[in-house]
């Protein structure tokens, strides 16, 4: 039954890493495989990017030990990492779906693909490739503000995915992000050396072009914006500091300091039942919680309250219920000060103006940017935006944030938009211009204007080639076993050793 249930979860997560696929939040991919590649390459390219993120093992020693499994049961073992026959039908149907069931993709083609990375996980085992606690947990830490942002509370998160509770969830995505990076940290070792020529790349375009294969690459523009931050009056603030202030001397006097949250906390997880609840948060120094947040919880003593402090949330005071080894669970209170409409009307109007000053030729946007931008991360960059899956200044419409693309997508090169009000939770309320700066439409590659994407999609094919001999080589000296059901496979690489 503990087998059971431990498989049951593992399908769960597998569906919870494919949202995150889909999003492009984990593997940091380019988003430069094109339409026509992609219908012809979709199989291979789909499947080891999908697989490369949620397929994790669980050790066939460990899984002996809790109850024999029926040899039909287990498709292969690679080393001591196994493959369930229900790892293979479940994956199928998943990327059926989400290929609205348009390709044929054979359980035999899905199993070599398992395998290859079960192959790079137990080498990096043998490898002696170092995995730390901090980087795993910061990429768990990344999925749950992921999985909450989408779902809107970690209760919810806990639920859908069919765990205990939120310890249980962290286990397993601890679990399945340690072995990620292990394929990943193996993977780019054998990949760290490979480049490609001027020649080669244009070979590789060359040859797509004879067969007819061009790529075709989607809409790409590239932003630049004016920010003004929105900020509430001095009075406001010392208003909500003076308040937190009478708060914490009424708890030192014997008030419930739980009572107080939930009437007065603006935290929206304090009337819930999940984390948050009454004001209530389990800590350790790697959860996601905003620095400000950890940085006073973790320097005060057990029973002790702090003082008001600051983040983007607003304004908090903590009280440190219990330290236990590095955890810490804190109550707090979240006051946020409100902004007045004249104060949210002041600075629209002021971005208005300077969007009619750039019109009307009185000034650029980028001596625009310099004089009234109050964002720092673009002000020095001309007030380019830059896309955090490539590090580059260009997006692709087709991936773009669907409240951006609306406000954008039908504007020309060199058209501004209205502003509007924009906030990042935790951080910031702002209003917004946004300039598109350069906007070209779909194309069919072209050897010059594209030479980058080009080149990056010559690399991409050569590692790829570079991974496959390395496979070849390595499945020699690796223990493999293939169920009697998938020996009639006919795989690519020699994994029934005949």
């Amino acid at each position: 039954m503990q087998l059971k249930n431990n498989n049951l979860k593992y399908i769960r997560m597998k569906r919870a890493f494919q949202i995150l696929t889909l999003k492009g939040m984990i593997t940091g991919e380019q988003h430069l495989f094109p339409q026509k590649i992609k219908i012809k390459q979709m199989k291979q390219n789909t499947i080891v990017i999908a697989l490369l993120l949620f397929i994790t093992g669980i050790n066939a020693q460990e899984q002996m030990k809790q109850e024999r499994i029926k040899i039909d049961g287990v498709a292969v073992v690679i080393g001591k990492n196994i493959v369930l026959d229900s790892d293979i039908d479940k994956f199928k149907k998943e990327l059926q779906q989400r290929i609205e069931g348009k390709l044929d993709i054979t359980d035999c083609e899905i199993l070599e693909e398992v395998m290859t990375q079960k192959l790079l996980a137990h080498h990096a085992v043998v490898d002696s490739i170092v995995t730390t606690d901090a980087e795993i947990n910061q990429e768990v830490e990344r999925n749950i503000s992921y999985f909450t942002q989408q779902l809107g509370t970690m209760e919810k998160v806990v639920k859908m995915y069919g765990f205990n509770d939120e310890e249980d969830l962290r286990k397993e995505l601890y679990e399945i992000q340690k072995e990620q990076l292990l394929i990943q940290k193996e993977r780019a070792s054998i990949i760290e050396k490979i480049d490609v020529t001027p020649e080669e790349v244009r070979t590789y375009f060359k040859n797509l072009e004879k067969d007819g294969n061009l790529p075709e690459f989607s809409a790409e523009i590239e932003l630049a914006q004016i920010v003004k931050y929105i900020k509430p009056s001095e009075e406001e603030t010392n208003r909500v500091i003076e308040r937190l202030k009478e708060i914490k001397k009424e708890i030192e006097s014997g008030f419930s300091f739980k009572l107080k949250a939930i009437i007065n906390s603006d935290d929206p997880a304090v009337a819930g039942n999940g984390p948050g609840a009454a004001g209530l948060y389990t800590l350790t120094r790697e959860s996601g919680f905003i620095k400000e947040f950890k940085e006073v919880a973790f320097s005060m003593d057990e029973g002790e309250i702090s003082e008001p402090f600051e983040s983007g949330f607003g304004f908090h005071i903590i009280l440190v219920e219990r330290i236990k080894g590095q955890e810490r669970d804190v109550r707090h209170i979240l006051i946020q000060p409100k902004v007045s409409e004249a104060e949210l009307e002041a600075s629209y109007n002021e971005l208005v103006k300077v969007r009619e000053q750039v019109l009307n030729g009185e000034i650029t946007f980028e001596e625009a940017v310099v004089k009234y931008s109050e964002d720092t991360e673009t002000k020095n960059n001309n007030g380019l935006l830059l896309n955090p899956q490539t590090n580059d200044t260009r997006f692709d419409l087709t991936r773009m944030d669907p409240n951006l693309y609306n406000r954008i997508s039908n504007l020309k090169a060199g058209e501004i938009t209205e502003p509007f009000y924009d906030e990042v939770r935790g951080e910031s309320k702002m209003h917004k211009i946004i300039l598109v700066k350069s906007k070209e439409e779909a194309h069919t590659a072209n050897f010059t204007k594209d030479y980058e994407k080009i080149q990056q999609l010559t690399l991409q094919k050569k590692q790829e080639e570079t991974v496959e001999k390395w496979s070849k080589d390595k499945i020699k000296d690796t223990y493999v076993k293939i169920n009697d059901q998938y020996k009639s496979c006919n795989f690519k690489n020699n994994w029934k050793k005949e």
